[in-house]
């Protein structure tokens, strides 16, 4: 993921809401939301399948995670192991969200930077390798991007804005429409305002929008997650035609926490 808008405890009906576009290059393989079969069947998410992680995710007994780069071209080890596998090995265990974060410590200069977000049903906690130390997030509404966590990037501050505006409403599909919206900004970042991260001033432009749209590089997709305090969850994903197709394929999923798989048909 390269946004991540976040409210957490901060709605009367929607403990958790969640707005997130993935960027990624075009040509790099992916499959879309969905449950992941017999080896993990209470996994819900995206998949790389070049590296075999995703970018964000949610299980049936209420785990979230989900993962940002943090841009720094001048930093990058290509032999790092994918960021993808930091999330899914959260999703994938049964560590409270403080102890697998603790447990990733030591390890974590080994990786590319990152931000990344867990919630073990009960505590969101952050943790970044370009950071100091963890920490728990106490509610409220949180917005990251390719920089640290609610570093004030244009793309962060007008789509917590927009978080904001839309934790007005109570109705899920009200506030689904409301937030894809969101991410579907295309409107570049004033020049004044652009992040300097090492990258021509050209690319840092249309990278400074939520929806970003080059030929070989742009927002994949777009989810929405929605969690309530009856664990009702509902998570919708767009997938975004490639460059020079129009419009985007979309997959809704509806469970609710603790609900145990349907059985396999036949």
């Amino acid at each position: 993921m390269c946004l991540i808008l976040l409210a957490w405890e901060t709605h009367p009906r929607w403990r958790l809401v969640v707005a997130a576009n993935r960027d990624e290059f075009h040509a790099r393989p992916t499959a879309p939301a969905d449950w992941w079969g017999p080896q993990a069947p209470d996994l819900l998410a995206g998949r790389d399948l070049q590296a075999g992680g995703t970018w964000l995710g949610m299980t049936r007994g209420g785990r979230f995670a989900a993962v940002t780069n943090i841009r720094e071209p001048q930093r990058q080890n290509p032999a790092a192991p994918s960021r993808g596998h930091l999330p899914g090995n959260f999703l994938l265990s049964r560590a409270p969200s403080l102890g697998y974060l603790a447990g990733l410590m030591p390890l974590a200069q080994a990786y590319n930077g990152f931000n990344l977000l867990v919630m073990d049903g009960t505590t969101l906690a952050y943790l970044s390798n370009r950071a100091p130390a963890m920490r728990t997030l106490p509610p409220g509404v949180y917005g990251v991007s390719n920089h640290l966590l609610d570093t004030p990037w244009p793309k962060v501050v007008r789509g917590k804005d927009d978080l904001r505006a839309a934790l007005a409403l109570d109705d899920g599909d009200e506030i689904e429409a409301r937030l894809f919206e969101s991410l579907a900004r295309r409107d570049p970042a004033p020049d004044a305002e652009l992040p300097h991260t090492g990258v021509a001033e050209e690319l840092e432009r249309a990278l400074s929008s939520a929806f970003i749209a080059t030929p070989e590089y742009g927002t994949r997709s777009s989810t929405v997650l929605l969690v309530d305090r009856d664990g009702e969850v509902r998570m919708t994903e767009r997938t975004t035609a490639l460059p020079g197709a129009e419009g985007f394929t979309e997959v809704r999923h509806r469970f609710r926490v603790g609900e145990p798989a349907a059985a396999p048909a036949g």
